[in-house]
């Protein structure tokens, strides 16, 4: 399993989980794009690169995800696939997907940020905590 989405009352809240921290910010970023659209039907076309540098983990998750958005509401793409190799200050990802397209993609959630509310790692459980700004 990816990730879990939690109840909460008005945005969207998910549990990532991954074996090592990089792969629990891919699969943030995953549940992230999730909400924005049926993710199965993202093809990975194209490839862009992200270098990202923070002085905690919890900036970069937030740092990684709100580069992500920015990249979707500025080129009109949806990402589906994401590796992510971080140490919690530095990171480097590889994220794909293709432009948005209404007759394949269906809408569900306009993400409009993400926040630090809630915001927890849980490294025992091998899992993050987020909640997106809906």
């Amino acid at each position: 399993m990816r990730y879990k989405l939690l109840e909460h009352t008005a945005d969207a809240m998910v549990e990532a989980y991954g074996k090592d921290l990089g792969e629990r910010f891919a699969n943030a970023a995953y549940a992230m794009f999730d909400q924005i659209t049926d993710i199965t039907k993202v093809e990975p076309r194209g490839e862009i690169r992200i270098e990202l540098a923070a002085d905690s983990r919890e900036q970069l998750i937030v740092d990684f995800l709100q580069e992500l958005l920015y990249i979707h509401d500025t080129e009109d793409v949806v990402l589906g696939a994401f590796e992510v190799s971080t140490d919690g200050r530095q990171l480097k990802a590889k994220v794909s997907g293709e432009r948005f397209d209404e007759k394949k993609h269906s809408k569900r959630s306009v993400v409009k940020g993400v926040t630090y509310h809630g915001l927890a790692f849980d490294d025992a459980n091998e899992k993050l905590t987020i909640l997106f700004d809906v």
